[in-house]
């Protein structure tokens, strides 16, 4: 009997987005993965989905593309979005592979564009492993380059050894976005527990210091020199007590109050959480906590179904968000980048933190946006412009180097100095979506979405960019000969020979 396709109107109207008539999805080892999980045979696929078996194992080898009359019988087979079987995640790959092969220890010339989509597509549990044995290389070159310091440490002809391993803080952000920055249990619990306590009927706050006292006998304090040791705040489980550093805003204080609170409380739901997840390192899964217990913070204060309505009745204004729901601008943003719940998503967004030197604090993305791994941001990305007009939101369309527009939302953020010899940290936050999305953005207002003398190119990073005449270039093109002519000067420092 064929499988009865329940197609809703939001459904149809995302995959009529997500996928434009002539472009051709090859999805056959996202498709292979999931009838392998749920322990379904191909034949079994095959009449679930009124298809012949030859034409499912056709699409299950990229002979064929992944017509959209089955995706949405897909997503209810294997109870995931549409967005699963998008591009999303072979951009990305694809993205790494090129700023890898950039590097000078390979032949940049001998491998073509279509050949790295092919080796994504045909074997992309292959190609996460190049990508993670080229970090293990990076890595060993940093130590080499700077040996570690220490007794413990174990040396062989004068240079010290380097873990061939990838960084426990790039493996949980990789897991992260794997998941693509939502996670199901961690979000519904904390959702309920929002509704239960009801932090939408008063002041959130003062709410959880009241819950902490009367649930767990936890008082809340504040700790004058807690700053001073680097801590934001400190749980001391033998005095019972909650202490917050005097330096931070209400709405952080908050954030940490509800961090405490998932500490406490839902240990259990982030351990099974991690037990699905691919991080086996101590270290690794230490850090995972440490993100979930913010994550479910963040879905505490900021509840799914609610957040997602509100956002989309204020057409995604983030200064109307803040003060709707008493949070901070940084965190209003990043809830919106997790809006990926199966049948309730939200717009998609691409969200960053970074400090005014360049160095990436956060990244996540729901969208086929991504940030440059082994190189610097782009100078011309609307985030490096907020530092010169401090908490004023600056908007921009821009266009990567894989022809995808974006609308950019980007603002400092953090703290205010409390005196002269303070010196907070300098960070700005960007939220970007689609540019097929803007039109359900306010920052949209006022914008020709379709005059291509608005739209700012940027690329991942000098070394990797492809944009030949780009007069904010610092580094040359990598495996590309530089033009040496004496005879003329261009106004890039470096120019790509021909």
């Amino acid at each position: 009997m064929p499988f009865k396709r329940v197609n809703t109107t939001k459904r149809i109207a995302k995959i009529a987005k997500m996928k434009k008539p002539a472009t051709k999805t090859f999805t056959g080892s996202r498709i292979r993965h999931q009838r392998t999980r749920v322990g379904m045979t191909q034949s079994a696929l095959a009449r679930k989905l009124d298809i012949s078996a030859s034409y499912l194992n056709q699409i299950e080898h990229d002979a064929r593309p992944l017509p959209l009359t089955l995706l949405d019988a897909l997503c209810d087979i294997f109870s995931v979005g549409v967005d699963y079987f998008s591009d999303t995640e072979e951009t990305r790959g694809i993205q790494a592979l090129r700023e890898i092969l950039a590097d000078p220890v390979f032949d940049a010339d001998a491998v073509r564009l279509d050949s790295i989509q092919a080796a994504m597509r045909v074997a992309p549990d292959l190609c996460a492993q190049f990508i993670r044995l080229y970090r293990a290389y990076l890595l060993r070159q940093e130590h080499t380059a700077a040996p570690l310091i220490g007794p413990d440490l174990p040396q062989h002809g004068g240079v010290r050894d380097a873990p061939d391993r990838v960084e426990p803080y790039e493996a949980v952000n990789d897991w992260v976005q794997a998941q693509r920055n939502y996670f199901d249990e961690v979000d519904r619990t904390a959702e309920r527990q929002a509704e239960q306590m009801r932090l939408d009927a008063g002041n959130p706050g003062e709410q959880l210091t009241r819950y902490l006292l009367d649930r767990h006998g936890i008082r809340t304090e504040i700790d004058l020199g807690l700053g001073q040791k680097g801590l934001m705040w400190h749980m001391d489980r033998r005095h019972r007590t909650l202490f917050l550093s005097r330096i931070i805003p209400s709405e952080s204080s908050t954030f940490w109050m509800a961090q405490a609170l998932g500490q406490l409380e839902h240990q259990g739901v982030f351990a099974r959480t991690i037990r699905r997840s691919r991080l086996h390192e101590t270290e690794a899964r230490g850090l995972a906590r440490v993100y979930l217990t913010n994550y479910f913070a963040g879905a505490l204060l900021l509840p799914y179904e609610r957040f997602r309505t509100t956002a989309r009745d204020v057409r995604h204004d983030l200064e109307r968000l803040q003060r709707h729901f008493g949070v901070s601008f940084e965190q209003a943003c990043q809830r919106l980048s997790t809006m990926q719940r199966p049948g309730s998503e939200g717009i998609p967004f691409y969200f960053l933190k970074t400090d005014i030197a360049g160095n990436i604090l956060k990244s996540f993305s729901a969208n086929r946006f991504t940030q440059s791994r082994f190189g610097g941001p782009c100078p011309l990305w609307n985030i490096f412009r907020a530092f010169s007009t401090p908490q004023q939101v600056q908007v921009q369309l821009s266009q990567t180097t894989d022809g995808a527009l974006y609308l950019n939302i980007a603002r400092t953020v953090g703290r205010s100095s409390i005196s002269y010899l303070d010196r907070p940290r300098l960070t700005a936050v960007v939220l970007g979506c689609s540019i097929a999305d803007a039109r359900h953005l306010v920052y949209s207002a006022g914008l020709d979405l379709h005059d291509p003398r608005m739209i700012i190119p940027i690329g991942p990073g000098c070394r990797a960019c492809t944009r030949e005449n780009c007069h904010h270039r610092a580094l040359p093109m990598v495996g590309h000969r530089v033009d040496i002519d004496n005879e003329g000067r261009g106004i890039a420092p470096y120019r790509t020979a021909l």
